[in-house]
Parts: C-alpha cells; sequence; structure tokens
C-alpha cells in the first residue's frame, strides 16, 4: 500500500506554517511557563494606554497595525480625547487626522466614533466588563475584548493574536486550527497559576523570538521543550 501524502502546510497570515504540533504534557507545559515567569514576572502589553476607554481604542486601532505605530498615533490623541465624551468632540474628521498613518484608519475612525456614541448613550460613557457586551462595540471582536478583559479587569482571558497562534501550534502549547481553538488549548491545558499572565508570555514570545520566518531558535529558553521540527540552530 502506497504511502499516504504528507501533510499540507497551514499559511497564515505570515507565510506558510508547519502542520500543528502535538499539544505538550502538562509537566512540560508548567515547566515552560515557570520560565517564562522567571525571565519576566510581571510582563506587560505594549500599547500605552491611561484608562479602560483609551485601551479598548488603542487595541481597535492595532488590528493590521504593529502596536509602535498605533502609539505613534495616540500620542498626541489620547491628551485630548481620553474618554468616549472628548472623543466625540473631536469628530471624525479630527480623529482621522490623528491616526491617518495607520492602516484602514478611515473605517478605524468610523468604529471608534460610532463606539464612543454607544458607550455615552447606553453605558453612561463607561466601558463594559463583559465580554458579550464588549464584542457588540464596533471594531470590538474577540481578540479585543479579551484584550481589555485580561489588562484592565485582569480576568484571565486569552486574546489570540497572530503570535500567538504562531507560537501555540509550532510549539505544541496550544495547538488548534483557528484562533478560538487557540484559545480553548490555552485555557484548558497551561496550568491555572500562570493564565492570568500567558497571553503576554506568549504574544512578547512570538513576537520577539519565535518570529515568523526567522526564529531565534539558538537563543530560546525552551527550545529543549518546545516540539517544532524545524529549529533554526544558527
Amino acid at each position: 500500500m502506497a504511502n499516504p501524502p504528507p501533510a499540507l502546510p497551514v499559511r497564515s497570515r505570515q507565510g506558510i506554517e508547519p502542520p500543528m504540533a502535538k499539544q505538550l504534557p502538562y509537566p512540560v507545559i508548567r515547566e515552560i511557563f515557570t520560565r517564562f515567569q522567571a525571565a519576566e514576572p510581571e510582563p506587560k502589553g505594549e500599547l500605552d494606554h491611561t484608562n479602560a476607554y483609551t485601551l479598548v481604542v488603542a487595541v481597535a486601532l492595532s488590528a493590521q497595525a504593529t502596536d509602535a505605530g498605533v502609539n505613534k498615533a495616540t500620542r498626541a490623541l489620547f491628551p485630548i480625547a481620553d474618554t468616549p465624551e472628548k472623543m466625540l468632540a473631536l469628530g471624525e474628521e479630527g480623529l482621522i487626522e490623528h491616526i491617518k498613518t495607520i492602516g484602514l484608519f478611515r473605517q478605524k475612525a468610523k468604529n471608534v466614533i460610532k463606539m464612543s456614541r454607544i458607550l455615552v448613550e447606553e453605558y453612561g460613557g463607561e466601558v463594559p466588563n463583559s465580554r458579550a457586551a464588549l464584542e457588540s462595540l464596533p471594531g470590538v471582536g474577540r481578540k479585543t475584548a479579551n484584550v481589555v478583559l485580561n489588562m484592565w479587569w485582569h480576568y484571565p482571558a486569552q486574546a489570540v493574536d497572530t503570535h500567538i497562534f504562531r507560537l501555540g501550534n509550532r510549539s505544541g502549547i496550544a495547538p488548534g486550527k483557528d484562533v478560538v481553538a487557540v484559545e480553548r488549548a490555552i485555557e484548558d491545558n497551561i496550568p491555572a497559576d500562570f493564565q492570568l499572565h500567558a497571553h503576554h508570555w506568549m504574544i512578547l514570545h512570538g513576537r520577539y523570538v519565535c518570529k515568523a520566518r526567522k526564529p531565534l531558535c539558538s537563543t530560546c529558553l525552551i527550545r529543549d521543550l518546545c516540539d517544532y521540527e524545524d529549529k533554526n540552530l544558527t
């Protein structure tokens, strides 16, 4: 009987990814996050914000944009529009002038103004702290909602972006065919005492070490535990 064809690679936004690794066993997962914690006990998100409102705006603006690019745009924006009321006073065209260096800035400006109006009219100007309510806002999806829940209210919510999706599947920390499956794998397999910061440890490791095209495997602190078959050790 002929051998079966090899598994097809999975295409991500950043290129071709290998088939997902198998889920790593619990003791290995615990050791991985023990090392992450030792290296960075209190990991932080990289989007500048001053309150829950500026955080949800910054995360919404960061879709298909870098955190550094968003921070550059909001550096002058947030001092004058750090509440939904002030954002509505600024207006869509005024907002565009501040964020026109960010991708999809016109649609994002429309969403931020719509979101701000809903927050004023339906939530008394406050950002809600439930995932369902957050996801009902224009421009806010599951990932944005989870980031806000995690960073502002310190819920163990797991926001899966392209970096976490790549790391979860390459390493076997949290394999899954889509972002929701990876989110569930994180919740189900990472020990409870690491859940609060799991999102930040994974995103930072994926962004700066387990990169899409040239992962820095030779200096990776979990390379002996990771199941990635094509490690770059040069």
